[in-house]
This record gives C-alpha cells, structure tokens and sequence, in this order.
C-alpha cells in the first residue's frame, strides 16, 4: 500500500512538472484549449492546464533563409533561363503563421515562382541579366504584401543565380571576348597616341630649350663684346688722360722755368714731329714753325757743304 502511494505521488509530480512550459529566447508557443486558439506564449515560464490546453505550435521568431532551387522562366524574347532564389524572412504574428496558411513554406515557393515568372516576362534577356536590383525589389514588395496575411515579414529577395540556355551562353561568351577585344584595340590604339603626342612634345620642348640656350649664349657673347670694347675704349681715353695731363704738366713746367721764345718753338716743332709719327693724313704746321724748319734745312745744307 505504501508503495502504491510513493508511486501515484511520483506520477502526480512529473504529471505537474509536464504542465510547466518555459519559452526560450527568439521563440513563441501558440497554446489552444479543447482545439481553439487560447494564446500566445512568449519568453518565460507558463503553466498550461492538464488535459485541456495543448501546445499547438512552437514558432521561431529568428530571421530564417529559404534558397529554392532553380525556377524556369521565359524572357520576353522567349528565352527560357533557370532561376535560383533566396528569400530572407521573419514571422512576426505566431498566430497568424500558425493558422494563415497549412504550409507557409511551401507557398512562399510558390508564391516565389509565380512573381518571378511575371516579372521576368515583361523583360528580355539583356534587361533580365542586368536588372537584378529591380527584380529583387519588385519581388520583396509582392511577397512581403501576400505573406503579411500568414504573419510573415518578407526582408529581402535575393536571384542566386541566373542560369541561360547554352547556346545563349556561348553567344554571350562569345560576344564578351569579342568586347575584351575592341577594348585592348582601343586600349593599344590610345596608348600609341598618347606615346607619339608625349615624344612630339618631348622633341618641341628640346627645340625651345635649344633654342633658349642659343638665344642667352648669344646675348651673352654680345655682352662679353660690349664688355670688350668699353674696357678698350676706357683704357683709350686714360690713355688719352694721361697724355694730357703729361703735356699739361710740361707746360706748366716751362712756365714755371721762364723758358725762351725759341724753347718753346722748339718744343712746339717737337710736339708736331709727334704727331707727325701718327696715324693722320694731313697736318697743318704754323707759319712761325715753318720758319724755323727752314732755317733748320738752311743749316742743315751748309753744315753738308762744309764737310765735302
């Protein structure tokens, strides 16, 4: 009898502890009671009722990623590609992911496809490869519109991958070589311009410092002869000074010595012998002079008559 009692009260307790719930972090739990909706248990410690309340659903509150594998779709050129998706998400209302829709998962793949399919439809192959950002876009706002009825928040669509048929893959690898060609064509074309414009440059920009050197080594020589020729008519006119000066000292020098009306004639005749010696053609002598040069030739014949 005892025994039986340990037991019915260990029962009683684990049955207690079963009815005590704890709610972890980033998670819900939609309890019902005899099949309808009670409530929605957030993070904590709840207690449900035995045998009435039942745990209908434990719902993850974190963002989740879906990647679907690879949907057809047809361009509007009638180019049949292989899409590959990912779609970010978050269930905001537990409730409503519990009782919107049986599988939320499964319609957000096929809501996914149906979007993609019209809006790839409305484009062409170009306009599809290159218009990734709009195609996100247009696909977050659609989905996010249809699932807030299921209490899904749809963050982000992303296409994974566009996959075109192989000959159009050809054509385009085909097409992006022939592109990378008429680049390097370009690329080649403008660097042999720019290497002759650089070399013209480089010659004319010799020419003119040629010709700047030319011109500041003739100034130069032009100033060395100029530099010349006022040394040369500089050392000419102390020359000319000094003579002066000489001849003026002389001068004052007979004056000074009372010398006779026949001194200074004769140093008058010397004066005109001197410049006689020089460079003039034509010398005009005074006549008082002249007398004495010829009383001088007079004397001069006598003297030669004598000896012979």
């Amino acid at each position: 009898m005892g025994l039986l009692f340990i037991a019915l009260i260990i029962l009683v307790i684990a049955f207690a502890i079963s009815c005590i719930k704890v709610v972890r972090q980033a998670q819900a739990f939609v309890l019902e009671r005899l099949g309808a909706y009670q409530a929605t248990w957030e993070t904590g410690l709840h207690f449900k009722v035995p045998f009435i309340d039942k745990v209908a659903r434990k719902v993850d509150m974190k963002e989740q990623v879906i990647d679907f594998p690879p949907q057809p779709v047809i361009t509007k050129d009638n180019v049949t590609m292989q899409i590959d998706t990912v779609v970010f998400y978050q269930i905001t209302d537990p409730k409503l992911y519990a009782y919107g829709v049986k599988n939320p998962i499964a319609a957000i793949e096929n809501l996914t496809a149906t979007t993609l399919r019209n809006i790839i439809g409305d484009l062409e192959l170009d306009q599809s490869l290159t218009s990734r950002e709009v195609i996100n876009t247009k696909m977050r706002a659609t989905l996010d519109e249809a699932t807030d009825a299921w209490g899904i928040k749809v963050t982000r669509v992303e296409l994974k991958n566009i996959i075109p048929p192989q000959p159009i893959r050809e054509a385009m690898e085909k097409q992006m070589k022939a592109e990378r060609e008429r680049r390097e064509a370009i690329l080649r074309a403008e660097g042999e311009k720019k290497s002759t414009v650089l070399v013209a440059e480089g010659k004319k920009e010799q020419a003119i410092l040629k010709a700047e050197a030319d011109k500041q080594a003739t100034i130069l020589a032009a100033e060395a002869v100029k530099e010349a020729k006022v040394r040369e008519a500089e050392g000419e006119a102390e020359a000319i000074l000094k003579v002066q000066e000489a001849d003026a000292k002389g001068l004052e020098f007979l004056n000074a010595a009372n010398a006779t009306e026949a001194v200074l004639t004769l140093k008058k005749l010397e004066a005109f012998i001197k410049a006689a010696d020089g460079n003039a053609t034509k010398i005009i002598i005074p006549s008082d002079i002249q007398g004495i040069a010829g009383l001088v030739s007079s004397l001069a014949e006598v003297a030669k008559k004598e000896e012979n």
